[in-house]
């Protein structure tokens, strides 16, 4: 399959190399060239241009927000007309609800197929393959995707057919994440005020009551307080955990522990952790409890 792949950041490198390995023709295209140019030697064809990457049968974009979605869709930049008639544009990343309806629209009007694919996963899983995917749309685009998803995925999960919904899911996986960080964070916070050896509260917890991955690996970080290289950067976390306070307000839901974490966030951009992984949240409840 012909493939174009709009944005490379970490997750997208992962997830370009994977189709390159199963076979697919891909075209690469990134603001920074450079970061495109890294999958050459891989076989990926870098292209100068969003329109070049967009006259693919299939083609992906992993952009970082809405912003750079904006500058990629609704600019100047000739997507839609070169988006070839019976193409599929597959946006996944995690965007606001708003951004997802605009798409849905634009595409609708430009009668080109449109599905939302938001992936839950670290750079790791890109690069193994075991993304879990989000998908929503129309049953023909998502068949015509079912290729490269079963490349860069280990389980597609369709939501249904108007592709805001894949926007949803992903914003409240992305918000019970963020809490869940953030009540690590508080836990051992308490704990090591006390004396508690946070990687012996670590296995009991993780060994008895809150087994699941994301305590395991998010509570080893907070533990270990290791939040160097960035999975997910904290700024990234702020922008997700205020794009779910955007869709609650939309539809007049309340949501007050959201609101408690992206003050946190916020907590953690005032002392300059923005960069460190989004699990630096552990580090804010540390210093709040006067912790080094």
């Amino acid at each position: 399959m012909n493939i174009g792949f709009i944005g490379i950041g970490r997750m997208a490198h992962g997830m370009v190399k994977n189709l390159l390995a199963a076979g697919h023709t891909v075209s690469v295209y990134n603001r920074t060239r450079a970061k495109a140019e890294a999958l050459a030697g891989d076989g990926a064809i870098v292209v100068d241009s969003v329109a070049d990457a967009a006259a693919n049968e299939l083609v992906i974009s992993m952009l970082a927000d809405d912003r750079a979605l904006e500058s990629v869709i609704f600019a100047d930049s000739g997507f839609l007309q070169a988006l070839p008639e019976n193409a599929v544009h597959v946006s996944m990343a995690t965007i606001s609800e708003a951004m997802g309806r605009r798409l849905t629209a634009a595409h609708a009007a430009a009668d080109r197929a449109y599905v939302s694919a938001p992936v839950f996963g670290r750079p790791d899983a890109a690069s193994a393959g075991k993304l879990f995917i989000v998908a929503a749309g129309s049953a023909a685009a998502l068949n015509l995707c079912e290729p490269a998803f079963a490349v860069m995925g280990q389980r597609t999960f369709v939501v249904g057919e108007e592709p805001v919904a894949a926007n949803v899911v992903k914003i409240t996986g992305n918000f019970m994440l963020a809490s869940t960080i953030e009540t690590l964070g508080e836990a051992f916070a308490l704990a090591r005020k006390y004396g508690i050896d946070a990687g012996e509260l670590l296995e009991l917890l993780t060994s008895t009551l809150f087994s699941a991955p994301v305590y395991k690996n998010y509570g080893a970080m907070i533990a270990e307080q290791r939040y160097e290289p960035p999975g997910f950067k904290l700024n990234l976390g702020l922008k997700d955990i205020s794009l779910a306070l955007e869709a609650a307000g939309a539809m007049s839901v309340p949501m007050p522990i959201a609101s408690v974490v992206r003050d946190q966030f916020l907590t953690g951009i005032a002392r300059g952790y923005e960069d460190l992984d989004w699990a630096a949240l552990g580090r804010v409840c540390a210093d709040d409890a006067g912790l080094k």
